[in-house]
């Protein structure tokens, strides 16, 4: 009696899991998608930055007035810098991402060979009753 007890108990916790699981993976998976987007946009930001700060300079070197761009060159590589930062932030949270990820896959395979090999759920064909 106390098995059979224990065994709906073990279901239940994870048929809630593995509902859980479901719902959230589809949305981890979205947000891994935009964060490598937002990734690849901030490197071409980044090529874009020193390209106009190159630009600067030579304009600077140049120019015949003495007009002094180093300070709004300043301002790019400052720019450049937080970009490079914040992408290695996502970057972490990506790699936090994909882990997290393949753990919940890894978990979800392991909980389902455990209910296969207990039995909990008969293996039927859908055309069978």
């Amino acid at each position: 009696m106390a098995a059979v007890f224990a065994t709906e108990t073990l279901t239940a916790k994870d048929a809630i899991a593995e509902g859980l699981l479901d719902l959230l993976k589809p949305a981890v998976q979205q947000l891994d998608i935009h964060v490598f987007s937002v990734r690849e946009s901030q490197v071409e930001l980044r090529e874009h930055i020193d390209n106009l700060a190159t630009e600067l300079c030579r304009i600077n070197e140049h120019q015949k007035l003495a007009l002094d761009l180093d300070p709004y060159v300043k301002k790019l590589l400052n720019a450049r810098r937080r970009v490079v930062l914040v992408n290695n932030i996502l970057q972490n949270a990506q790699e936090r991402l994909r882990r997290l990820n393949h753990n919940v896959a890894k978990e979800t395979a392991r909980r389902k060979t455990m209910l296969d090999a207990s039995g909990a759920f008969p293996s039927r064909s859908p055309s069978k009753p």
